[in-house]
């Protein structure tokens, strides 16, 4: 919205079809109306994508620029809300949930490859890596890091949910 009132509006990059702008439209789903189902696939869009997103930030623009503010605010938002839903609303993710959130990425990556070829974008980094280092400069080269991707998606599903499978467990021998 306030690149439309700056002037700065681009198809191109500003639409939500990055992964971590979805997340945060559908965040207030889970802390407004509680759904369940939008937590579990939030969460673990969350803690493995937002959350490398915090370890490699793809921001070009430096403090005190606007984007900087809103990709930290957002992606630290996320993370936030997200242990706020767990802890305050006991919330928790369950295993079948890693499936559904797996099921969802991949929706996501073929609305976000439509959007490419429609608008000649690279959201969700798809057509090329993002212009600065990133996880993605590790997996391979076009197109074979999008595959790569996905396992590793799979492997940060998987580690974001160990936290809650001990603690399952730990309840279950009490």
């Amino acid at each position: 919205m306030l690149e439309v009132l700056a002037g700065t509006f681009d198809f191109k990059i500003h639409l939500p079809f990055h992964l971590c702008r979805v997340a945060n439209i559908l965040i207030p789903f889970v802390l407004i109306y509680k759904n369940d189902k939008v937590y579990q696939i939030l969460y673990f869009w969350g803690m493995s994508g937002v959350f490398q997103g915090l370890l490699t930030p793809d921001i070009t623009n430096d403090f005190p620029h606007f984007h900087f503010f809103r990709f930290w605010i957002g992606h630290n938002g996320m993370i936030i809300a997200l242990v706020y839903a767990s802890v305050v609303y006991g919330m928790r993710p369950k295993i079948e949930s890693i499936k559904r959130a797996f099921i969802a990425l991949n929706i996501f990556l073929l609305v976000s490859i439509f959007a490419n070829l429609i608008l000649e974008a690279n959201y969700f980094w798809i057509c090329g890596k993002p212009p600065v280092k990133s996880l993605l400069d590790y997996l391979g080269p076009w197109p074979w890091y999008i595959l790569a991707a996905e396992f590793v998606a799979l492997l940060h599903f998987i580690l974001a949910y160990i936290p809650f499978y001990i603690l399952d467990r730990k309840d279950r021998t009490i």
